[in-house]
């Protein structure tokens, strides 16, 4: 497995496996998104190739310069996606999207490594522990239709 920066010639799979982290969208709309991100200067992402060619996970990251919840820099690094196919699990493919993202924060300047869960997501809590991420604080959000 190599890790390497995402390019256009991964963009189809790319966004198929976004569509199976995100399946509340489709894949249309995670193709829209990804030329977004793509244009954002503030954003980078990386993928996971096996020995076949294929995509086997990605990992998205931004620059935040807004408040980030238990930080204390600007910007932080935040990952704001990681996937890795089912089938590819289990050997350090998330490890090292994680390690090859963390290169790129402290290559632009940021100290903090920022992420987060749903609240109930223990498989992404034991992740983010064991790659040495500490959790800050968990929130429920509220609304009411007025």
């Amino acid at each position: 497995m190599r890790i390497e920066q995402a390019a256009d010639e991964h963009l189809e799979a790319w966004a198929r496996l976004r569509a199976e982290l995100w399946p509340d969208s489709s894949y249309e709309h995670h193709r829209a998104e990804l030329a977004q991100f793509r244009a954002n200067e503030n954003a980078f992402a990386y993928l996971a190739i096996n020995s076949a060619g294929h995509v086997a996970g990605f990992a998205e990251a931004t620059l935040r310069h807004d408040y980030v919840n238990g930080c204390k820099t600007s910007p932080v690094l935040f990952l704001e996606g990681i996937y890795v196919r089912p089938e590819d699990r289990r050997g350090g493919v998330a490890r090292a999207l994680c390690q090859a993202v963390a290169a790129w924060g402290r290559e632009v300047g940021c100290t903090e490594f920022a992420s987060d869960a749903l609240i109930d997501n223990l498989a992404s809590h034991a992740f983010h522990a064991a790659l040495g991420f500490v959790e800050t604080r968990r929130v429920v959000y509220f609304r009411k239709l007025l």
